[in-house]
């Protein structure tokens, strides 16, 4: 018997709770995850993160909680999750001491395709991962990059439409982590969902759909990652000028201004929303006041992650921009 839940959430979780002894690692999370999705879990080193996606890809049972992967409840036919999701770790599954070529007829041999198939559905994915040139190499031999590839084409064997990456990128030099990117772009485009974990905050503002922030075993905010920056203040709208007059008249009507009299800017407080930028272009021109630049700042993802979680240590997060 399979249970089903709405066919819109590739998953789905009412109560989830999970604890080590006295020690309550998840304490009744809620996550609802809309199919062709990229949904990333945030949260400290030792938040709960991995132990959400070892519950969700049945590898380890939860203590409560109504749960449904891929239209399946966990409870009632694991098999069913299993046969529809991928996991891939921050700790490769790739045998070292057989080439690249040799780990995905081993994962087509475990899905039960014949060898006529299962060597085609290789080749397919060596190719489209780009490593056909090292697929007769022995995998210790490929670097950090091509390992994590490998790793994640051994789990496209068999076509999941559900994906978990545990920190997929932890420990890529920013080369390997962008390539990564892509191919995770490539993959929800093509419909599968990802259920994103990961250490980079840069890597959750560019990838997700969704973002839950996981504290204390409880989600502290979820939304997307303009609407998590929105939570935080500090956000505000700066405007310059190149007419002294119009600066000041500005200043002098404008209230909970910030003044840069040496650059004819102002700092006004804001959450960068569209209504609140309408009303003050509605007020600049009711005013005839023209402003010459209109920039936007809101806090980033560091920002969020720091007030969200009370100051635990930040994520690793390379320098470059992302956005």
């Amino acid at each position: 018997m399979t249970t089903t839940t709405s066919p819109s959430l590739a998953i789905a979780a009412t109560g989830l709770r999970k604890a080590y002894g006295d020690k309550t690692v998840l304490d009744g999370i809620d996550l609802a995850v809309p199919a062709g999705t990229v949904f990333s879990l945030l949260g400290p080193n030792g938040a709960g993160k991995t132990t959400t996606v070892k519950i969700l890809s049945t590898l380890i049972g939860a203590d409560a909680g109504d749960l449904h992967v891929g239209g399946h409840d966990l409870a009632v036919d694991p098999q069913a999750v299993r046969a529809a999701i991928g996991v891939t770790g921050q700790f490769s599954a790739v045998d070292g001491l057989i080439t690249g070529e040799e780990n995905m007829l081993l994962m087509a041999d475990l899905h039960h395709l014949n060898r006529r198939e299962g060597r085609r559905v290789a080749a397919e994915l060596l190719e489209r991962f780009d490593l056909v040139d090292a697929a007769k190499k022995p995998a210790v031999s490929y670097s950090g990059g091509m390992r994590r590839r490998l790793d994640l084409a051994m789990t496209l064997v068999g076509d999941p439409r559900i994906i978990f990456l545990d920190e997929p990128t932890t420990g890529l030099d920013p080369r390997s982590r962008h390539n990564m990117w892509a191919i995770i772009r490539e993959l929800v485009t093509g419909g599968v969902t990802v259920f994103l974990t990961t250490q980079y905050l840069e890597e959750a503002d560019e990838l997700a759909d969704r973002i839950a922030v996981l504290n204390d075993g409880r989600i502290a905010a979820e939304g997307s990652a303009d609407e998590l920056k929105r939570l935080i203040p500090g956000g505000h709208v700066r405007l310059r000028f190149a007419d002294p007059a119009a600066y000041q008249s500005a200043a002098l009507a404008l209230r909970e201004v910030t003044r840069d009299n040496e650059a004819l800017s102002l700092r006004i407080p804001s959450d960068g929303s569209q209504r609140e930028l309408r009303s003050l272009l509605d007020w600049l021109d009711a005013a005839g006041i023209e402003a010459d630049e209109l920039t936007v700042h809101t806090p980033d993802l560091d920002d969020v992650f720091f007030a969200l979680t009370g100051g635990s240590t930040v994520p690793n997060h390379p320098t470059e921009a992302v956005r």
